[in-house]
């Protein structure tokens, strides 16, 4: 069964929450299978997945598809389904659209910001909630690191204090300093996340395409364990130069197997 957000609350202090995004099937379930408890279906993929320029050109309906696959890959890790752009604009929409991503197969919300109503009014209904604050994508105008002047560092501060007394069970820090960071961790009861937010909150989280070195560019915060796209290019060459020449597909080896397609 997916740890619940009462759990996670508890491990603050305990142990290190590690936390990946997914967004299709046989990735969801690969990150199961490895042993990570939560997994993030961010409103990210319309960046590293379908091209767009912003994260504010996803909507409600690509969230539930993914949010859907993702479930059927992992069925027993803590799915947090991201609220796209102007779905949270109040509380009423924003309740419509976390009802959409839980049918879809996610277990809490995450939004961006500091929504206090519409956290409220969430939480209310009992939907699990997962506040973000620091770098917003959604509303940013840059991807500049945020929180380096005092005002802007009280803001953060006074944002993260009122997003947990919202209602919210976990809250994101996103491309801040570290020392605010580890300020805001050791104030807050609730467990923190960090990206690009030093080694100090209580768990990490890593876009899945960063992490396999997918994609053309990767933010400096980031850490590629492999590289994926190289991989994807020698394979692509070889397929062609294979046809080609004619050598495939005469060169596949027959294998019967009962869970072929």
């Amino acid at each position: 069964m997916p740890i619940s957000a009462h759990e996670f609350v508890e491990m603050k202090g305990q142990r290190p929450i590690p936390m990946l995004t997914a967004y299709t099937c046989p990735v969801a379930r690969a990150v199961e299978q490895a042993g990570i408890p939560i997994i993030l279906v961010g409103d990210t993929v319309g960046m590293v997945e379908m091209g767009f320029d912003s994260t504010r050109d996803v909507t409600i309906e690509h969230m539930e598809y993914h949010v859907g696959a993702v479930r059927r890959g992992a069925p027993n890790t803590h799915i947090i389904g991201d609220l796209p752009y102007r779905t949270d604009r109040n509380p009423d929409i924003a309740l419509e659209s976390a009802h959409r991503l839980l049918r879809a197969g996610a277990d809490s919300i995450k939004l961006e910001g500091a929504k206090l109503d519409v956290i409220a009014a969430l939480v209310a209904q009992d939907i699990p909630v997962v506040g973000h604050t620091g770098l917003t994508p959604q509303t940013a105008k840059s991807f500049a690191k945020v929180g380096r002047t005092h005002s802007e560092a009280q803001r953060i501060k006074e944002e993260s204090r009122a997003i947990q007394d919202a209602g919210a069970f976990m809250l994101v820090l996103e491309h801040i300093p570290y020392e605010l960071a580890t300020d805001i961790t050791a104030e807050l009861r609730i467990p923190t996340i960090g990206i690009g937010a030093g080694p100090d909150c209580d768990g990490q989280v890593l876009v899945i395409n960063d992490a396999l070195g997918l994609g053309d560019y990767w933010p400096p915060f980031s850490k590629q364990y492999a590289h994926l796209s190289q991989s994807i290019l020698d394979v692509a060459r070889d397929f062609s130069r294979e046809v080609t020449s004619g050598e495939f597909p005469n060169n596949i080896i027959p294998f019967v197997n009962s869970g072929q397609r």
